[in-house]
């Protein structure tokens, strides 16, 4: 089994509006998980949630920054298990942003679900991402308006 998360999503505001939302952690926040995060390619960082037992999942995200090119791509290492240091989960996240005359796309990748036991993370995730992306259209609107400066 090899299954990846694709979305694309169009914002109206422009790339730099977008990608403050993909790297500022106090943003962040707002949207996914607390986190510790800074746009620096190697830097190690968590997001952390309550526990999922369902899952087998004790609630943190272990990352690290793979990529950056501002304003268009940022990739991270997204590992996850049921704690004391065991990870069943492997997966990179990768965020494209595309400017267009009307604002920016934006393209998630997330890769790697490889094992059986990932399928219920999968299947959960598939639908979360796709929520949190409302979720910073609807702090982008609120904060900017849906027009493109």
């Amino acid at each position: 089994m090899k299954k990846s998360i694709h979305h694309q999503f169009f914002f109206p505001h422009p790339p730099e509006r977008v990608w403050e939302y993909l790297t500022n952690a106090e943003l962040m926040a707002q949207w996914l998980m607390k986190n510790d995060f800074q746009p620096i390619v190697g830097h190690d960082f968590q997001f952390r949630t309550n526990p999922i037992p369902s899952l087998d999942f004790d609630g943190i995200c272990y990352c690290t920054v793979l990529e950056i090119v501002p304003f268009q791509k940022l990739s991270y290492s997204w590992k996850a298990g049921p704690g004391d240091g065991k990870i069943t989960l492997d997966t990179v996240v990768v965020w494209q942003l595309q400017p267009n005359e009307k604002g920016t796309d934006l393209v998630l990748d997330h890769s790697g679900f490889s094992a059986i036991e990932n399928l219920s993370f999968y299947n959960g995730m598939t639908d979360g991402w796709l929520k949190n992306l409302h979720k910073i259209a609807d702090r982008l609107n609120a904060n900017y308006g849906t027009t493109k400066i």
